[in-house]
């Protein structure tokens, strides 16, 4: 009997098998060494099951069937996944000892536990928890491999989640969709960032702006000049400004007051996901999916970067060497001149704002491997170069800057200047380059309050605190207060850190980070969730809330659900679910309370007056069809499709998303006037039609004489291109490509045709 190896991707299988058991045959769907077999998992290969595998009735959405809780929840595999779940089962049978390697963390140790209990699978478990797949890091942790009972509490964490998921997306998304008459996605996690979004709106929308008028005064002392702001009420009346400038302009004043202080500007903490999208939004523009997307294949493919799915900006002891080792490795590459400037003692056990094990669980902060990058796209390096950088900003010490404070006063009115010198670069030489101007002007924490106005400049600031000054010029510059900010992916991912908390200070910001809105690994998904159920859309960067959005978060509310709406709950739900994790919260009382919450949905949401369709009528119009052939079961409350279901629960991935939604598939191009893109002949055997684009996918000619076929422009999260459909077509496969699987993990893999009399697509390593 062997011990048999379960990896979450295939990737990663391969990756441990070149480690231990680098003469294991390959078999395609594992490898086999003289000790081990190594397998993997495909992500999910199983998934809770839909309503209507409980009892046929669920087949058609009728809210007197509501609520649905199974108990106990039934399990079904993927159909995509299929013979590879029976692989491992087949191996299974061979081996007398199981070890989990699927990703080291709540996802992950979920999945290999789903597989575990479907297959009713006895042999005892052991743990690999790494953090990154550089071939010592697999071999040590096999040396140290954990029992897999240290991880229940883990896995009852990532059962409840995923059960309480399904309770408030099915309840939820069944309830309002058969109410109203039009299909409403709802979820515990993607609702209250939806509230987020249409909150900031509201304020955006009811927002009146003040035209106001600021003074600043020009001074001169002994040839040197400075500037400064008018300190006093704001005003609003030019006339008065108008007159304070010329009361001042070319008078005599002195320093009232001058004050110097030495400061310090340590560097920026570590990466952990959500500050890496955050970064990564703000300075190239990047998704938060693209993001993660891209932070997993410089994991998975490239071995540069530790798992990079983490919440924490800190570091552990163990990791020190580890980091010191990097240090060397980059010497030899083109960040070779910033590791000669390292200072090796910054770095060690005792500096508590890089190591602090008490703020390390499952992963510590992202960092690069001693693996030198090669071979990476541009995306990758410029995510990869954010990290290399972040990481050798801790070999620095802090910058210095003096700041100087003055009040001048001329003629009883009182202007305050603030200035911050720069003495030293200190770790701020690791990005000096990437800035275009190191001289920049900076705010106070209120934005629109200039009067905290302060300028950084890298030349001495000379003022003699005795000597007179004169205001040579005085100038009104007229302003507007500005509204909140739409959000863009950046900042709404750091409101769902803090579950919507507007907090500045970092130590809070840390408390919060175990009640935020979902997980690091997760939010990414949420976001994209929140845009392919059309309920926002993107204008360059900004998010911007559909009238669908906000009409389902007005009649969440209006229902009296609001707490289904409620960041901080639902932050509190996510704390809660950290907590059975850890041991000290119960699964089963949590479980009890998301019942009883799924219940009160329904009852609140049956009770509803049903909304007028106009307040939906701004929803794209590639829904609308769809929306029309449901109209007459929904007219006495039912909805007929049971692939509705996929929609509802929040935890689905947009893949689903796509494939559950059954678009008319030829009207989009009827309804623009123009001739359908025939792609090629369709493969059905006997058919004899041509294959064409539609809105949402590539469809037959012969539909109304019965074809099915058709291949989705959206699969595996990926938009496929006319060739791509070409390919499949006509060769039954794709090249390798980019793909996402269904519990939201990047994979490389080719798209397969699975049926040719119905299109389905499957992937293949």
């Amino acid at each position: 009997m062997k011990t048999l190896i379960i990896a979450e991707k295939p990737d990663m299988g391969r990756n441990i098998a070149a480690a231990i058991e680098p003469k294991a045959k390959n078999h395609r769907s594992y490898l086999e060494g003289e000790q081990y077999i190594i397998t993997w998992a495909i992500g999910h290969l199983i998934g809770l099951a839909e309503p209507d595998a409980y009892h046929d009735r669920y087949k058609k959405w009728n809210i007197n069937d509501l609520p649905i809780i199974p108990d106990p929840f039934m399990l079904v595999p993927n159909k995509r996944t299929l013979d590879q779940l029976k692989v491992i089962d087949e191996l299974a049978k061979r081996s007398n000892l199981l070890v989990n390697s699927c990703d080291a963390g709540r996802e992950g140790q979920h999945i290999f536990s789903l597989i575990q209990r479907h297959l009713q699978l006895s042999q005892p478990v052991k743990r690999l928890w790494i953090s990154d797949l550089t071939p010592e890091t697999i071999r040590k942790g096999f040396a140290e491999l954990k029992e897999g009972s240290e991880y229940e509490n883990l896995t009852k964490a990532a059962r409840a989640r995923s059960e309480a998921d399904w309770l408030i997306g099915m309840n939820g998304s069944r309830a309002f969709t058969t109410k109203h008459n039009v299909l409403l996605s709802v979820g515990r996690v993607q609702t209250p960032v939806l509230a987020l979004i249409y909150d900031r709106q509201k304020q955006i929308e009811a927002f009146d702006s003040l035209k106001f008028f600021e003074l600043e005064g020009y001074f001169t002392q002994n040839d040197y000049t400075y500037k400064g702001m008018w300190q006093g009420d704001r005003m609003t009346d030019q006339a008065k400004v108008e007159a304070l400038a010329t009361k001042v302009k070319g008078k005599n004043g002195r320093i009232a007051s001058y004050d110097v202080k030495d400061t310090k500007e340590y560097p920026n903490k570590l990466y952990d996901l959500t500050l890496l999208q955050r970064e990564a939004n703000a300075k190239y523009s990047f998704s938060a999916k693209k993001t993660l997307d891209t932070a997993q294949a410089l994991y998975e493919k490239h071995k540069v970067i530790s798992y990079p799915r983490t919440n924490s900006n800190y570091v552990t002891e163990q990791n020190i060497p580890e980091m010191h080792k990097t240090l060397s490795v980059l010497q030899g590459t083109s960040y070779g001149d910033l590791v000669a400037g390292a200072d090796r003692s910054i770095v060690h056990k005792g500096n508590k704002s890089i190591c602090n094990p008490t703020k390390v669980e499952d992963h510590h902060a992202i960092l690069p491997t001693h693996r030198k990058a090669a071979n990476l796209s541009p995306d990758e390096q410029k995510l990869y170069d954010l990290i290399v950088r972040r990481f050798l900003s801790q070999f620095y010490p802090p910058a210095e800057y003096k700041v100087h404070t003055v009040m001048t006063e001329v003629e009883g009115e009182s202007f305050k200047t603030t200035v911050k010198e720069l003495l030293s670069l200190g770790w701020k030489v690791v990005t000096a380059d990437q800035k275009k101007d190191p001289v920049k002007k900076t705010k106070g924490k209120d934005k629109d309050d200039d009067d905290e106005e302060e300028t950084e400049v890298n030349e001495p600031f000379m003022i003699q605190p005795k000597d007179g000054v004169t205001c040579t010029d005085a100038s009104v510059k007229e302003k507007d207060t500005q509204p909140p900010k739409h959000y863009t992916e950046g900042t709404l991912l750091k409101a769902m850190e803090s579950a919507g908390k507007q907090i500045e200070n970092e130590e809070l910001r840390d408390a919060m980070k175990d009640s935020g809105l979902g997980t690091p690994a997760t939010r990414a998904a949420t976001i994209e969730r929140l845009k392919s159920v059309g309920y926002v859309d993107m204008q360059g960067k900004r998010i911007q809330i559909t009238q669908k959005g906000r009409t389902v978060i007005e009649l969440i509310r209006g229902a009296g659900i609001e707490l289904l709406t409620s960041p901080e709950m639902t932050g509190q739900w996510e704390r809660r679910l950290n907590e059975i994790s850890r041991g000290t919260a119960s699964d089963e009382q949590f479980m009890g309370n998301v019942k009883k919450f799924a219940t009160m949905i329904v009852d609140k949401v049956r009770v509803q007056s049903r909304a007028s369709k106009t307040m939906f009528e701004s929803e794209d119009s590639a829904r609308k069809p769809a929306t029309k052939k449901r109209t007459s079961a929904q007219s006495t409350g039912t909805t007929p499709s049971a692939t509705r279901s996929r929609q509802a629960s929040s935890s689905s991935s947009t893949v689903k998303t796509a494939e559950s939604t059954k678009p008319t598939r030829n009207k989009g191009s009827e309804e623009k006037g123009s001739a359908p893109t025939i792609i090629a002949k369709c493969p059905r055997p006997g058919c004899g039609g041509m294959i064409f684009m539609g809105r949402k996918g590539f469809g037959c000619s012969h539909y109304k004489k019965g074809c099915k076929f058709v291949i989705w422009k959206e699969n595996f999260g990926r938009v496929l291109t006319d060739t791509q459909v070409k390919s499949l077509i006509e060769k039954g496969k794709t090249s390798k490509l980019k793909l996402t699987l269904e519990d939201g993990t990047p994979t490389d893999a080719r798209l397969v045709i699975k049926s040719l009399d119905t299109g389905e697509l499957t992937i293949e390593p």
